[in-house]
C-alpha cells in the first residue's frame, strides 16, 4: 500500500534526516524513493564517487516535454556548536513557526512537492512535474551538475525549472555567481634575524590577502552597471575566511595557507577573477622563488558556482508570476543550484517559502503562513500543467 503524507508530516519526516553535509543522504534519498515507488513512480540515482552520498529525480505525469522541474537540496548546514533551543532534527511547532534544521533551507520546499504527489497523479497532469533533490548544495553545490547533466540526456526537455530556496515567494530571476578556492603557500624556514634569507610563508600570504582587499575595496569605491546596481551589495566581494600558518615567532614560517571566495554579480564572470588573482600569484610565485627555488604557490578551485542571469521574457519567470502574481524584480547575493540548470539550457527562477535570512542559524524555522504559501503554489502548478 501507498503510504500519504500530509505536508507537515513530510516535513516531519525530512527533517528527522540529520542530513549534514559531511555524512551520507541516502537514508532520506532511500525514503524518498520508496515513498515515490509504492506511489508507481520510478525515480533514480545519481551517486558520488564515494557511493554514500546520492541525488534523485523522478518525473511525475506523462514522460513529454513542457513540464516544470521542482528543485531542492537534501543536504543542511551543522548544528554543531549552535544553541539550540529545540531537538534540531524535530520539528517542533510554537508561536505560529516551525521550527527544525532545514525546515526553511530547504526540506520545507522539498517536503511540499513530495507530500503532494498523490495530488499530481489525481490530477491527470498534461505536462509533467520533474522532482530533482540534490547532495551537497551547502558546500559548494557539487552534486546537482552531475544530476541534471543525466536529466538533460535521459529526460523529456521541462520548460521551467523552479528552485525552492527561500524566497518569501517572490520570484527572483537573479542571483550572485561564485567561486571558492583555497591558497596553500610553502616558504622556507630560517631564523627571525635573517628573514632575508628566507621565505615567508605567512608574509608572502599576507600579501596575497592584501591583493584580495585591494581589488575588493575598488570595487566598492566603482560606480556598477544597471545589472550590477540590482544586487547588495552591487559589486564583486572577495572575501578571506580562514587563515592558518607559522610554527614560532622566530622562525619564517614554512606553511601557510587561507580560503577564499569571491562573488559576482550576473554580468560579471568569478572565472576571469580567478584568473586575475592566479596571474597575481604567478608574480609572487616567482619573486619568492629567487630566494629559494623550493617555495611555492599552490592554489585549487573547491567549487564553481555560476550565476542565475535573468532572462527575457524566461518561460519560467513568467510562469512563477502567473502563479504568485508577484510582478517585482528581485534578485538575491547568494548562490543556489539556478545557474548550473541555467547553464544546461533551462529557464529558471528561484521561489520557495521561507526567509533566507533564517537559513544556517540556530533555531531555524519557517513561518507556518510561508509553508502553507508553497503549498497553495504548488496546488496551482498542478492545476496549470492540467491545461
Amino acid at each position: 500500500m501507498p503510504d500519504f503524507y500530509t505536508p507537515r508530516e513530510m516535513l516531519e519526516k525530512l527533517v528527522g534526516f540529520p542530513t549534514v553535509s559531511d555524512v551520507s543522504n541516502l537514508e532520506l534519498i532511500g525514503f524518498v524513493k520508496d515513498y515515490l515507488a509504492g506511489h508507481g513512480v520510478e525515480s533514480h540515482l545519481v551517486y558520488d564517487e564515494t557511493g554514500k552520498k546520492a541525488n534523485l529525480y523522478a518525473v511525475v505525469g506523462p514522460n513529454v516535454e513542457g513540464g516544470v522541474v521542482l528543485s531542492g537540496h537534501t543536504d543542511v548546514v551543522p548544528v554543531k556548536g549552535q544553541a539550540w533551543k529545540t531537538d534540531p532534527f524535530k520539528v517542533v511547532e510554537a508561536d505560529g513557526k516551525l521550527y527544525g534544521r532545514g525546515t526553511c533551507d530547504m526540506k520545507g520546499f522539498n517536503a511540499l512537492g513530495l507530500a503532494l504527489v498523490p495530488d499530481m497523479l489525481k490530477a491527470g497532469l498534461k505536462r509533467p512535474i520533474q522532482i530533482a533533490l540534490s547532495y551537497d548544495e551547502e558546500v559548494g553545490c557539487l552534486g546537482a551538475p552531475f544530476m541534471i547533466s543525466e536529466m538533460v540526456e535521459k529526460l523529456p526537455r521541462a520548460s521551467a525549472v523552479i528552485v525552492g530556496e527561500p524566497s518569501m515567494m517572490q520570484v527572483v530571476s537573479g542571483h550572485k555567481g561564485a567561486i571558492g578556492f583555497m591558497t596553500r603557500v610553502k616558504g622556507f624556514e630560517v631564523h627571525s634575524s635573517l628573514m632575508h634569507t628566507g621565505v615567508s610563508a605567512v608574509m608572502t600570504a599576507a600579501r596575497l590577502v592584501e591583493w584580495l582587499r585591494q581589488r575588493f575595496e575598488e570595487n566598492m569605491a566603482g560606480t556598477p552597471n544597471d545589472i550590477d546596481a540590482m544586487f547588495e551589495p552591487p559589486f564583486t566581494t572577495l572575501h578571506v575566511g580562514v587563515m592558518k600558518g607559522g610554527s614560532a615567532t622566530n622562525i619564517t614560517a614554512l606553511n601557510a595557507s587561507f580560503s577564499c571566495d569571491i562573488r559576482c554579480p550576473a554580468s560579471q564572470d568569478p572565472m576571469e577573477w580567478y584568473g586575475r588573482y592566479l596571474e597575481y600569484v604567478g608574480e609572487v610565485e616567482a619573486e619568492i622563488q629567487t630566494i629559494h627555488p623550493e617555495a611555492k604557490i599552490t592554489v585549487t578551485a573547491r567549487d564553481v558556482n555560476p550565476a542565475l542571469k535573468p532572462e527575457t521574457e524566461g518561460a519560467a519567470e513568467l510562469l512563477a508570476r502567473q502563479i504568485t502574481g508577484d510582478n517585482g524584480t528581485h534578485v538575491v547575493s547568494y548562490g543556489t543550484e539556478a545557474g548550473q540548470f541555467q547553464r544546461e539550457g533551462y529557464s529558471v527562477v528561484v521561489c520557495g517559502p521561507g526567509d533566507i535570512a533564517q537559513a544556517h542559524q540556530p533555531n531555524e524555522y519557517i513561518a507556518i503562513e510561508q509553508f502553507e504559501a508553497g503549498e497553495a503554489f504548488i496546488r496551482r502548478l498542478i492545476e496549470t500543467l492540467k491545461e
